[in-house]
């Protein structure tokens, strides 16, 4: 009952945001229904996360089969300006903290962890792990962070980018065409790739490793000269109500009473974070000749799957998008929270 109540819930947030020309609205209504309905009425709800995987994975397949030779030479050819754009947001957040931790009194830890454009989940457990972060307010931050960017990016990019309103539909059509003129054969042996690379990098313990192993798996079929069989744009559609219902199901507003401190630092430095993404953005179309709507959702402080269901909606570069946005990914996961560890424990020794 509880489950049907918050799909119930799901489907009508999405059709709301719909109905109103909202971007993303299959995933954005879903995330914001669940919040005001656990906010108002303080009702339960409940997601498995299996459908939140379930999404990741059909997310994580359309990017791989994105991919292309032309797309991994150019991918390589970009590697030092990756290099530059994941440097320059790390260090441009880590100003944005700076600015916060003086402004609203929390220690620099929680701030340096609140406005690191890392996972949530990653930067709270990291929290847990350097002396004076406190968790709660990295919780908090991140969420704000999280939502805002979910918001304004899709927000800029479909109303600022683009003048066509009907984008959205031409580019799901174009996503089912040719569906069934592909073999069983090939159906078969992408699906069980796909399968099998999710078994793969949860074995290995990669992050996010439902989104991450249909990306790599399904990327070398196609970069070995096959060709995907494209996504219905229903079963499109159902992937970014898992995803964004899941989300919203995770965030949780009522946990952080000094919100109201914080809140205008952490929005503010969400608003400073993406005109700084659109500027290096705008930098990398003069470098690489890029169109402004590939770069700004390259560089974009987004996640993987959210800059991704966008970039697919307005019909954008999406191999090219996915490699800035895993390269970014990786740095911030792999190699960011032990030199952060590291600093702080330096500083208090």
């Amino acid at each position: 009952m509880v489950f049907m109540t918050t799909l119930l819930i799901s489907l009508l947030g999405g059709f709301l945001f719909q109905l109103i020309s909202i971007p993303l609205p299959w995933m954005l209504g879903p995330l914001m229904a669940i919040i005001i309905w656990r906010l108002i009425f303080g009702q339960k709800v409940c997601w498995p996360v299996g459908l939140r995987n379930a999404g990741l994975v059909i997310l994580g397949y359309m990017m791989g089969a994105s991919f292309t030779i032309k797309t991994a030479g150019q991918i390589l050819e970009q590697l030092p300006f990756m290099m530059f754009a994941t440097l320059s947001t790390v260090l441009f957040s880590i100003l944005i903290a700076y600015i916060t931790s003086n402004g609203t009194g929390i220690s620099l830890s929680s701030s340096i962890l609140g406005s690191i454009p890392g996972g949530l989940s990653q930067m709270v457990v990291l929290g847990e792990e350097v002396d004076g972060a406190d968790v709660t307010t990295i919780t908090f931050m991140q969420t704000i962070r999280l939502l805002s960017v979910v918001f304004l990016v899709p927000f800029f990019v479909m109303h600022g980018f683009s003048n066509n309103s009907s984008l959205t539909t031409q580019s799901l059509e174009i996503q089912s065409n040719g569906f069934v003129a592909y073999t069983m054969e090939s159906i078969i042996l992408f699906f069980v790739v796909t399968i099998f690379s999710v078994w793969i990098t949860l074995h290995l313990k990669f992050p996010t490793p439902f989104l991450l192993g249909p990306i790599l798996g399904v990327s070398l079929l196609v970069l070995s000269g096959l060709e995907a069989p494209k996504i219905p744009p229903a079963i499109i559609t159902l992937a970014q109500i898992c995803i964004g219902t899941y989300i919203g199901l995770n965030i949780k507003v009522t946990s952080f009473k000094n919100w109201k401190r914080i809140l205008p630092y952490t929005f503010g430095g969400c608003l400073a974070l993406v005109g700084f993404s659109f500027l290096v953005g705008f930098i990398l179309t003069f470098v690489h000749d890029q169109k402004m709507v590939n770069a700004f959702l390259s560089t974009a402080p987004g996640g993987m799957a959210e800059m991704g269901i966008t970039a697919l909606l307005v019909n954008a570069d999406l191999s090219l998008i996915t490699a800035y946005q895993m390269f970014r990914f990786f740095f911030i996961m792999f190699l960011v929270p032990p030199l952060i560890k590291w600093w702080f424990s330096r500083k208090c020794s």
